[in-house]
């Protein structure tokens, strides 16, 4: 179970970055689990750049 964690943190990072690792996510046994931390990693990212325009449209 440790390693599905890893290969999450590991996809969550790369989608903050903005940097996909083609190989990690392609991965039979662990790309699902870096592919989701990917994805969330990207939506958090764009949960912060909707907060900020929001801060910034309301002055």
């Amino acid at each position: 179970m440790d390693q599905e964690f890893e290969a999450y943190a590991a996809g969550r990072a790369d989608g903050l970055a903005a940097h996909r690792d083609t190989g990690r996510a392609t991965d039979p046994k662990f790309g699902r689990d870096y592919r989701i931390g990917f994805l969330d990693g990207r939506l958090e990212v764009f949960r912060l750049l909707a907060g900020v325009r929001k801060i910034v449209e309301d002055d």
